[in-house]
Formats: structure tokens, C-alpha cells, sequence
């Protein structure tokens, strides 16, 4: 996330580059920060969110293209516990939802085992 920038601000950002309208992307960055239980902090800058929340900013702004494909590399590693179920069950939910697929990397073997398929790298050969 970008410090200087509240939680709508960094959702809205990457669509304006992609040439979403303002008015457009402020509606899909209210969306989707709603979704994520974050309706009530979108003015608020990442110093004064908790880490979910930061994370849960970070993956509406990874969403809010539109992806064919979402890469995330450790998506919840910062996270404890019961803030990681949480944020990866909204993460699933609005991947899904969004028609978007994810390819997530993780040495969390709890996290490995609620995604769709496993693919395990040992040794530098897929098995």
C-alpha cells in the first residue's frame, strides 16, 4: 500500500493508470473494499489500519482490474492465525466471485489445503 494514500485512494490508483474514470473506479474500489468488511475505514491511512486490514486493502487493489490471473506470494504470512483464515476466506470468496483465478505460493500448509489444487515444488521438481 502506498503510505501518503487512504485504503479507496490505493484501490482507486492502479484503475486510473489502467484509464478507469475517477467516478468508476472510486464505485469498484467502495465495492470492493465493502466486500472485505472495510466499508467503514476507507479513509483511512495504512498507519492507522491493523495488518488485516492492510492486507484485505491489498487484495482489493490486486482485484481491482479485473484479473485473468492473481498472483500471491504469501498472501497471509504477516498475519496471525485467525486474521489469516479470515483474510484468505475473503480473498477465495472474491477471486471466485470475481471470475479471476489465483496461483498462490505458500509454505503454509494449512493455507496449501484450501486452495482448489496443489502443485508441491520439492527440490526444484514439481510434484
Amino acid at each position: 500500500m502506498l503510505p501518503d494514500f487512504n485504503a479507496q485512494e490505493n484501490v482507486v490508483l492502479p484503475q486510473m493508470v489502467a484509464g478507469v474514470s475517477r467516478s468508476e473506479a472510486d464505485e469498484r474500489a467502495r465495492h470492493l473494499l465493502e466486500s472485505l468488511g472495510l466499508g467503514h475505514r476507507l479513509d483511512h491511512r495504512p498507519s492507522q489500519l491493523s495488518g488485516g486490514e492492510q492486507q484485505r486493502v491489498a487484495v482489493a487493489r490486486a482485484l481491482a482490474n479485473k484479473p485473468d490471473l492473481v498472483l500471491a506470494d504469501e498472501p497471509t504470512g504477516n498475519l496471525d492465525e485467525h486474521t489469516s483464515d479470515k483474510v484468505l476466506a475473503q480473498f477465495l470468496e472474491l477471486v471466485r466471485g470475481e471470475g479471476s483465478a489465483a496461483l498462490v505460493a505458500t509454505h503454509n500448509e494449512r493455507l496449501a489445503s484450501r486452495m482448489d489444487r496443489v502443485v508441491r515444488l520439492h527440490d526444484g521438481i514439481l510434484q
